[in-house]
């Protein structure tokens, strides 16, 4: 696909060659324009110029750490999507990644449709249209896109947690507040139930935020959150 002046510009931050070639040559084929960097100084003079749709940034950028440069990266008030590419190994470090401020990640060795999928939802998550809104007498999530009716249970959990938006809640916390009271038994309703909420609004993405699990901590609402009325 010959590229246009309107054509999606993606950066790729990553220290091996091999990598950034496939991810520039994927890319391109899915109607991309791509810009590589290998040194997150490099990276971040490119992230301070106009243009760019997206970010894919490598755990680790050689012995730099891509954590810290998408730290820094939105504390200079950058909000771009941002996807990490992490090994299956770093756990931690794709958790820390994900309280750094990316937005998603990918394990490698990693899928390529995977990878398009998930840069797409990032980007739909940007628009200004996907911006949604949840109504408490209809239990609905509605945008300009979709309208989806929840139960009143997925309502309440969702409600509360746009209610705090970037804030991590734990389960405990969500159990006491939604559950307890109605006789459940156990905390593992919450999951249960974030369950059905991500598969019912999937993919996420159209309603411009994501539940994202913390491993040991809990749930946030990541993203723009919906308005409550």
């Amino acid at each position: 696909m010959t590229m246009t002046e309107t054509s999606p510009r993606i950066l790729i931050v990553d220290d091996d060659p091999e990598i950034t070639s496939a991810l520039a040559r994927g890319l391109a084929l899915h109607g991309y324009d791509t810009v590589s960097k290998n040194h997150p100084d490099a990276a971040m003079e490119q992230f301070r110029q106009e243009g760019l749709s997206a970010a894919i940034v490598d755990v680790m950028i050689g012995a730099d750490s891509g954590i810290d440069l998408v730290r820094d990266v939105r504390k200079s008030g950058i909000t771009i999507p941002i996807l990490m590419l992490s090994a299956l190994s770093e756990v931690e470090d794709r958790a820390n990644g994900l309280e750094a401020g990316a937005d998603d990640y990918i394990v490698k060795p990693f899928s390529f449709d995977e990878l398009v999928a998930r840069l797409k939802v990032q980007e739909r998550r940007a628009r200004p249209d996907s911006c949604s809104r949840i109504e408490a007498a209809s239990w609905t999530v509605s945008n300009a896109m979709r309208q989806v009716t929840l139960t009143e249970r997925e309502f309440a959990l969702l409600h509360q947690l746009a209610s705090h938006p970037g804030d991590v809640l734990s389960r405990s916390d969500l159990f006491q507040s939604l559950w307890a009271g109605e006789g459940a038994s156990s905390e593992n309703v919450v999951d249960v139930y974030v369950g059905y909420l991500r598969k019912k609004l999937d993919p996420l993405g159209d309603f411009g935020f994501d539940i994202k699990t913390l491993r040991n901590r809990g749930f946030t609402l990541d993203g723009t959150p919906p308005e409550i009325t």
